[in-house]
């Protein structure tokens, strides 16, 4: 009985189940339909949160140009010979940081320091003429002028002398005339006396007074005859020293012309100490340049310079690799440079540091990238096909950053530009 009246409890427990399954299925009906719709509701919220997030990314990333076709710059500055020499000394090596004055090698400076001393020598010795000649000029030109002045008193005194030579001349000839007339009438009286004699008329004390003054006579005119030989030859050696005179006048005007000769003299001379300065000077410079320094605060690198080595003028011997003179080339995209202009801000960041550093934009190249290359594409074929160029941008670090010069050249960096 006990058996029998528990199956009917179970049977009638499974007939009853279905009626409350079906109740418990009208519960369950609101409560999926809820779910469902607090689903849709997150999903929507997150869809606008997404939104929102990327329209705030759209925005942030819109005010910025960015680009990773970036490294460092700077000049590379190569160290070469000025002048052939021996090497003597090398004092630095790769990988080393110099600073700006450091001397980098030594060439032998023995040729160069007899050169100096030989250009001392050639000075010292257009100094003294340059000294002579130009010490000449003020005494030759002072006896110039005195010169001058003594010839043409000579001719002065020439012509004198001719006039009073002409003078003595005319009255040597004077006194011969009075002679020669006062001789003709002694003469005759002489003849006359010598006639009276003969006829005894007279005595012979008058006749021998009458010969004696007829010899005396005689003596006078060859007296005046003489005097006036003279007074000519007076008149000729005066008309010489006037010819003499003249001459030596005609000598004397010559020598301004022979002053500007010394002049020029010692002009030219001047001249020669101004090219044996010049000479002593480049000899100077020569030995200077013995001693090669670095030219600028870097890092060495590509030396090939040892000691022992014979270099030539021009001949490279290593390169300095400048560490505070650096900026950033950038090749943006033409179409990213509308908003940028000089002076934005700049943030860069450099991979082999991994470190993030400021500086602003300094300017823009005057021509795309391509057009700087070795051979630049030609677009005149008819094949063209439009591609986007970029345009190197230069980039300038704000000062004090790189303490410990850890921006290397040649390293890639990202910069990004704040348009905005």
């Amino acid at each position: 009985m006990n058996q029998h009246d528990d199956m009917q409890q179970e049977v009638h427990t499974t007939e009853s189940n279905p009626a409350r399954e079906s109740a418990a299925g009208s519960d369950a009906a609101p409560t999926g339909a809820q779910g469902n719709g607090k689903k849709k509701r997150i999903a929507l919220v997150v869809l606008l949160v997404l939104v929102g997030v990327g329209v705030g990314l759209w925005h942030h990333f819109a005010q910025f140009a960015t680009t990773d076709d970036a490294e460092i710059d700077a000049y590379l500055h190569p160290v070469s010979a000025r002048v052939s020499g021996y090497v003597t000394n090398v004092t630095v090596d790769d990988t080393q940081f110099v600073s700006k004055g450091t001397v980098l090698v030594q060439l032998d400076p023995t040729d160069y320091q007899v050169a100096v001393e030989l250009a001392k020598a050639h000075l010292a010795q257009a100094q003294a003429q340059a000294s002579a000649a130009m010490g000449g000029v003020p005494i030759t030109s002072v006896s110039t002028m005195s010169h001058v002045n003594s010839a043409q008193a000579d001719v002065q005194g020439a012509q004198a002398g001719i006039l009073a030579a002409e003078k003595q001349f005319q009255e040597a000839e004077a006194r011969l005339t009075e002679t020669e007339a006062n001789n003709v009438k002694i003469q005759d009286d002489l003849e006359r006396y010598r006639q009276l004699i003969g006829k005894r008329e007279i005595s012979q004390q008058q006749y021998d007074e009458a010969v004696a003054a007829s010899k005396s006579s005689a003596a006078a005119v060859a007296e005046s005859q003489a005097g006036v030989a003279a007074a000519d030859q007076e008149v000729t050696q005066a008309r010489s020293r006037m010819q003499d005179s003249e001459a030596e006048l005609r000598s004397a005007h010559t020598r301004p012309q022979q002053m500007q000769v010394i002049r020029a003299n010692a002009q030219a001379a001047a001249a020669a100490v101004d090219e044996a300065e010049a000479e002593l000077h480049r000899a100077e410079l020569d030995l200077q340049y013995t001693t090669i320094v670095a030219p600028v605060d870097g890092i060495v690198g590509k030396r090939t310079a040892v000691s022992g080595q014979n270099v030539a003028p021009g001949q490279s011997l290593m390169t300095i690799v400048p560490t505070q003179d650096v900026w950033v080339t950038a090749n943006f995209k033409e179409t990213e440079l509308k908003g940028m202009h000089p002076g934005q801000p700049v943030k860069i960041h450099v991979d082999a540091t991994d470190r993030d550093y400021t500086g602003k934009i300094q300017g823009f190249a005057g021509a795309t990238g391509v057009e700087f290359s070795l051979l630049p594409p030609e677009n005149a074929t008819g094949n063209y096909v439009k591609v986007v160029q970029r345009v190197p941008v230069r980039i300038v670090f704000d000062p004090g950053q790189d303490p410990n010069h850890l921006l290397q050249v040649g390293l890639s960096v990202e910069p990004s530009v704040q348009l905005h």
